[in-house]
């Protein structure tokens, strides 16, 4: 007779288990190195690429063609809108990790979400990009996260929902300082 493996907001959970597994086993597998490629186009328009990673102790080589970003900015910001600007990026990437990490704790403590959607808005001034006011952020000075979740839930399952949100990768990235080293090929 053929057991019917249980899934779980789209994850299988003996899936989970054997990545966890893995991983406690051997902690080498935990480390990945995630790589973009980027070339200027004209303007403020230029293009990403991403490929290839290293993850699980090998380089993955599943990835046959890139995905493939244009960045670019609105007219009033002096571009041309070939693509969403670098900032909207980040709410972007914000966004999927903070739903992706959501829905894969939910899977792993049973709780089953019918639908997520989030709308993500950041506060930004131009003038500390621009150099005119030193005292003022290159970057967002405030991101608003609002999540609707909906499924047959408690109020106290919606909130552990949030609680999981707050261990996303891209989270922890937003909100605290990574070294970011720069050099120059000659």
């Amino acid at each position: 007779m053929e057991t019917l493996e249980k899934t779980v907001n789209g994850f299988k959970s003996q899936d989970i288990m054997d990545t966890v597994g893995a991983i406690q086993s051997n902690p080498e597998i935990a480390k990945f190195k995630f790589r973009a490629r980027n070339k200027w186009i004209s303007g403020g328009h230029n293009r990403s690429t991403i490929q290839d990673f290293y993850g699980a102790c090998t380089e993955d080589e599943t990835r046959k063609e890139p995905f493939v970003f244009d960045n670019s900015e609105p007219p009033i910001l002096l571009g041309n809108n070939e693509g969403a600007n670098p900032v909207e990026f980040i709410l972007h990437g914000l966004a999927g990790c903070m739903t992706t990490t959501m829905m894969l704790h939910a899977a792993a403590n049973g709780i089953s979400v019918d639908h997520v959607e989030s709308s993500l808005e950041g506060d930004l001034d131009v003038q500390g990009f621009l150099g005119l006011d030193e005292t003022i952020r290159n970057g967002y000075q405030n991101i608003k996260v609002n999540f609707k979740i909906e499924g047959d839930l408690t109020e106290e399952e919606k909130q552990k929902l949030i609680s999981f949100a707050y261990m996303s990768p891209v989270f922890d990235i937003v909100t605290n300082k990574v070294p970011v080293s720069l050099s120059l090929n000659v």
